[in-house]
């Protein structure tokens, strides 16, 4: 491992010149599917990868189609703007209707990809209750990752992301404040997988946040700690002989880490796609004592 150490200033755009919020895109998860099936090739991890684009595949389609769910009252997002308040954090929100079918469906469309331990277990999504789903999506969207079915965790969380993703691309970003806590979303609260370098437009050079849940992300400047806004003694990791464009930014305050994806380094790399493909750099990173601030979905270490 390699570390460099990059200081603080002259890195961001002028003032007044920098989007704080991007909302998601309309092919946010087929431009992710693309991005895993790339990052497939000649991967350690090809099947899991290519198990995880067929699942962002399917929650295209389901964001194409339009799922159930409707912002909340003008009302309330104005009360949420004016006390600087998440308007679409899943505490203030009934879950989204259909959101329990949203989850099966995703199930069996991925069964077919599975071994057969693979598709037992996921029949328990298939066939358990509203409740028992219920139950599952508090516990990922609490970060509670030590009670949650690891096996059906994806799943869920992919149903989970479709509607708030939908949810947050019917927002405005003049509704949405300035997050009280730049480590989470501004939008739903949620915290980050990873970060991104933007290229091009006003967003070139530009470290987003990117959502776990809803897909939005929010502009914290670079070379600062995302978890605790320290700004001393950041390094950057990466795996020796490796140059893909993914580092882990620690901070020795807080003792955390969180990937940054460089697309200046790739165009095409996805802050999801290319942190679960950057597995071993987690690894590594637990074995110098950090602990990561953000969480992957896609791929959550939890009970069986």
């Amino acid at each position: 491992m390699t570390t460099t150490l990059l200081q603080p200033g002259q890195i961001e755009a002028a003032a007044g010149s920098i989007p704080e919020l991007r909302l998601p895109p309309a092919d946010v998860f087929l431009t992710r599917a693309r991005r895993l099936e790339q990052l497939a090739e000649g991967h350690a991890l090809a099947d899991y990868l290519r198990f995880v684009a067929r699942l962002a595949r399917a929650q295209q389609d389901l964001l194409d189609a339009g799922p159930a769910g409707g912002l909340p009252p003008a009302e309330r997002l104005d009360q949420c703007r004016a006390y600087g308040m998440p308007p679409l954090a899943p505490a203030g929100l009934p879950r989204p209707a259909g959101w329990h079918g949203t989850a099966r469906q995703l199930a069996r469309t991925v069964q077919p990809l599975l071994t057969p331990a693979g598709q037992a277990a996921l029949q328990p999504l298939v066939d358990g209750a509203d409740a028992w789903l219920d139950e599952q999506a508090t516990r990922l969207i609490e970060n509670d990752t030590e009670h949650v079915n690891a096996a059906v965790a994806p799943i869920i969380g992919a149903a989970l992301q479709a509607h708030w993703t939908h949810l947050a691309r019917q927002l405005d970003s003049a509704q949405v404040a300035r997050p009280e806590h730049p480590n989470l979303c501004p939008v739903c609260g949620s915290h980050p997988v990873s970060s991104v370098v933007r290229i091009g437009g006003a967003e070139n050079g530009l470290r987003y946040l990117h959502c776990a849940l809803c897909s939005s992300e929010w502009h914290v400047v670079r070379a600062k700690c995302s978890n605790c806004d320290n700004t001393r003694g950041i390094v950057y990791h990466h795996l020796e002989g490796s140059d893909n464009g993914v580092r882990a930014e620690s901070c020795p305050e807080c003792r955390t880490y969180l990937k940054i994806v460089h697309q200046d380094k790739n165009p095409q790399a996805d802050p999801v796609a290319d942190d679960l493909a950057s597995l071993a750099l987690d690894l590594l990173m637990d074995e110098t004592g950090f602990v990561r601030s953000g969480v992957n979905w896609y791929l959550i270490q939890g009970s069986p």
